[in-house]
């Protein structure tokens, strides 16, 4: 699929061919991206939250009446949690809300979500992020053209420095390297901008059919073995 590849100030600068595999996947799998965000949103959990035990009560040990012949139902502790200030039962621990998500379907996840922008017209292709001098109003300027009120930028193997000091003052305009593209910022913003080194570092990493196709052909062929032919019977 072919896109045209704008410059910083919205001026063509050629077009570029984007992989099926990872830009034109179809159907959408909504309840793929559900899995990969909900694994995303559960790593970012703190876990801290916590309530005391009976242990970890202070107060006294004793029990408070005696076992019999008070009138009264049987206690043994003060700090039980059917009293004003006890333990509580079955509270929050502190624990990790992190589980496991398949490699296989964290890729497709992200392959789904950058289909999903291509296909709603909120993918923007631009050829490089260098920017001569830190000025917040060159990337104001670029952010305030784009569809939309929100925009994830996505550039290069390290971003440059110019660019990414100005984009920090520009609100709802998140700039990040191509090793932290992630399914929960690509939905949570309206558009999408890759630069081209980002387009290269994606096909080459969630690429399947030509990923595929490409060891295949660098794998060595089998020799073929000749059986020895059988002697005649009677021979």
């Amino acid at each position: 699929m072919q896109v045209n590849v704008i410059n910083l100030e919205h001026k063509p600068a050629g077009q570029l061919s984007l992989s099926a595999d990872v830009f034109g996947l179809s159907p959408l799998r909504k309840d793929i991206l559900a899995r990969v965000v909900n694994w995303q949103m559960a790593k970012r959990q703190a876990g801290t939250h916590k309530t005391k035990v009976i242990s970890e009560i202070s107060g006294r040990k004793a029990k408070p009446w005696a076992q019999k012949g008070t009138g009264r139902a049987r206690q043994g502790s003060l700090r039980s949690s059917q009293f004003r200030g006890g333990q509580t039962v079955f509270g929050p621990v502190v624990r990790s809300h992190a589980f496991s998500l398949p490699k296989k379907i964290r890729a497709l996840g992200l392959r789904m979500a950058l289909s999903a922008k291509a296909a709603e017209g909120k993918l923007i292709i631009v050829d490089s992020d260098q920017l001569a001098q830190a000025k917040t109003g060159a990337v104001a300027a670029f952010a305030s053209k784009l569809s939309g009120r929100t925009a994830l930028f996505i550039g290069g193997e390290k971003l440059n420095e110019n660019f990414a000091k100005a984009a920090s003052n520009v609100p709802n305009f998140d700039v990040l390297p191509q090793v932290g593209i992630n399914v929960y910022d690509v939905l949570r913003r309206d558009t999408l901008v890759l630069t081209k080194d980002a387009v290269a570092h994606l096909e080459t990493r969630l690429g399947t059919g030509e990923k595929a196709a490409a060891k295949a052909a660098k794998a060595p062929k089998a020799a073929k073995t000749v059986k020895a032919a059988k002697p005649a019977k009677g021979a």
